[in-house]
């Protein structure tokens, strides 16, 4: 039995075959007042707040599956999937964290971030936030590059600050922690 049916009988405390009959007669276009009304014998008696339940849940888990298999292309064709990354993305229990763990390798616009990781910033981001105790203007003077578009100390710390800041944002354990907070 497909496990987003299992999965909503766990959640409404139902037996599977109750919602696979729910969902049967659902997909057949039968509305919720018309099964709580007129098919109580198939569903076993399952009432409108159950049925209504269910019909909510059954569409956001498919629409979740969808996405999950869409994700899992995408990522596969940029050919950085990862055994790891795919169990992580199978787990996913939400949209929102499916999209988090997405969001590193979604398709997007040049940014920031990317100009500055272009730029040959990326060793300084990473020595600066390894290493609080130096300072960051005589660290970022080694990195000017007028060229690059970065022609002082500031600029080119505005351009580790982006690409940290890029980092950060998708990285999705940081996110679901601070979502949390």
């Amino acid at each position: 039995m497909d496990k987003i049916l299992l999965q909503i009988a766990a959640e409404l405390k139902v037996r599977p075959a109750q919602v696979n009959a729910a969902v049967t007669l659902l997909d057949g276009g039968a509305t919720v007042p018309f099964i709580a009304r007129y098919r109580k014998e198939v569903t076993d008696n399952l009432d409108d707040i159950q049925l209504r339940e269910l019909e909510s849940r059954l569409g956001y888990l498919r629409e979740l599956e969808d996405r999950r298999a869409a994700v899992l292309k995408s990522i596969q064709e940029q050919g950085k999937l990862t055994p790891e990354l795919a169990a992580a993305i199978d787990a996913a229990p939400t949209k929102q964290e499916l999209e988090d763990l997405y969001l590193p390798f979604k398709q997007k616009r040049r940014t920031k971030g990317m100009i500055a990781r272009e730029a040959g910033l990326e060793p300084l981001a990473d020595k600066l936030f390894a290493d609080p105790s130096l300072d960051p203007q005589a660290e970022a003077a080694a990195f000017i590059n007028a060229d690059g578009g970065f022609a002082d100390a500031f600029a080119v710390l505005d351009g580790v600050r982006d690409l940290l800041s890029e980092r950060w944002a998708e990285d999705a354990a940081l996110v679901k922690v601070l979502r949390e907070w």
